[in-house]
């Protein structure tokens, strides 16, 4: 329900832009900045929160930060003007990262190892599912009564999910074991920062299409605009089944997991340069593309297990790392349309990303086996 709400308001955001621009009396360019600040909300809160929050219960926690973020689109609906609405979207940024990285070590703690990476996908799974029907709903509600209420609902749904968090998270008590000091010692690990690197960059791909994916579908394909919700909705039923799918082979291999989705990935994307030209073919790629989506689960329960001591902190900065592939990709894209090289390139830029993840993925892989080596050898020496 959490992952619900946030990934409507993110995504939502989006489309409700030409409404709340007209309401506040700016232009669309200038407006485009409230979705900015929100993305740098989560960069800054994301770390931030987590190790604040690191000395208290999880489960107070969890509470506090859907009540940041209740309040924080409330104020937002309230917003009379664009100075405040750039602020309060900043504030309803700051405990996306920090939430996701809490709840996700709270849901795998609840299962077996072997099915870490699947408590982890359900977690997400509200904010893959909010593509198809969270962002369609505020979309409607903005546009029948008013862009408020676009926001207005996502703070019922995180009030919701506060209570519920009381009425069904598991009480647990505060970690000992050193706070504060103790999550930031893992930025000294060179794994966190290769982990965040493929997420960064390689995810970023995803996101160079999937923000000029309305303009290709009109400019390219030759649909028409009522057809773009459409495709979208494919796109987001492609996300919810990766991050069904994926996490049941992640369990078993993760770092094989991450390398074939991030494979997988490049090829579609430079399918798409070709498949935008037919409605049918960018349905389907667009599908697949959805589906590489996955990698933000794995990489998620990747840090996990690299961050003794720091999990919060690390599990909240793989949100951060993502928003800037959210920045990344659509940069990039713009730059190679920008230059002439047409919608479709999106395609070729999102592939090089991926490939350029994927890199980063075999530099964290030999780093793995190096450290492996060493450690086994220090215990044959010991031996």
């Amino acid at each position: 329900m959490g992952g619900f709400a946030i990934g409507t308001t993110e995504y939502a955001t989006m489309s409700l832009l030409p409404f709340f621009s007209a309401g506040l009396r700016v232009d669309e360019p200038t407006a485009g900045h409230v979705i900015s600040a929100y993305a740098l909300g989560v960069v800054v809160g994301a770390p931030l929160l987590a190790v604040i929050a690191s000395r208290f219960s999880r489960r107070h926690v969890l509470v506090g930060l859907m009540l940041l973020f209740a309040l924080g689109n409330l104020l937002s609906a309230l917003a009379p003007n664009y100075p405040a609405m750039l602020a309060f979207r900043f504030v309803s940024g700051l405990p996306h990262g920090a939430y996701f990285g809490i709840a996700s070590l709270v849901a795998a703690s609840l299962v077996p190892r072997e099915r870490r990476t699947q408590a982890v996908a359900h977690v997400m799974m509200g904010l893959t599912v909010a593509t198809i029907v969270g962002v369609p709903l505020a979309n409607w509600l903005g546009q029948a009564w008013g862009w408020r209420w676009g926001f207005g609902i996502v703070a019922a749904i995180a009030a919701a999910t506060a209570v519920s968090i009381v009425l069904v998270a598991p009480h647990d008590r505060p970690d000992d074991r050193g706070g504060a000091l103790a999550e930031l010692r893992i930025l000294r690990d060179p794994r966190i920062w290769l982990t965040l690197a493929i997420g960064a960059i390689g995810y970023g791909g995803l996101f160079c299409v999937y923000t000029y994916l309305a303009s290709t579908l009109i400019a390219v394909t030759g649909a028409s605009k009522e057809a773009v919700p459409v495709v979208l909705t494919i796109f987001g039923v492609g996300m919810t089944l990766g991050n069904v799918i994926v996490p049941r082979f992640a369990d078993r291999a993760l770092m094989p997991t991450a390398a074939g989705l991030l494979l997988w990935s490049a090829v579609v994307l430079a399918l798409y340069v070709v498949a935008a030209h037919a409605f049918w073919s960018i349905a389907l790629t667009v599908f697949a593309i959805g589906l590489g989506g996955g990698l933000g689960t794995v990489l998620q329960t990747r840090l996990m297990d690299q961050a003794e001591g720091g999990q919060g902190l690390a599990a909240a900065l793989n949100h951060s790392a993502f928003n800037f592939a959210n920045a990344l990709g659509p940069w990039a894209g713009g730059l190679a349309i920008a230059a002439g090289y047409g919608l479709t390139a999106t395609g070729w830029v999102g592939c090089l990303l991926s490939l350029a993840g994927l890199a980063i993925w075999a530099v964290a892989w030999l780093d793995d086996r190096a450290g492996a080596d060493g450690r086994f050898a220090g215990a044959s020496t010991q031996a």
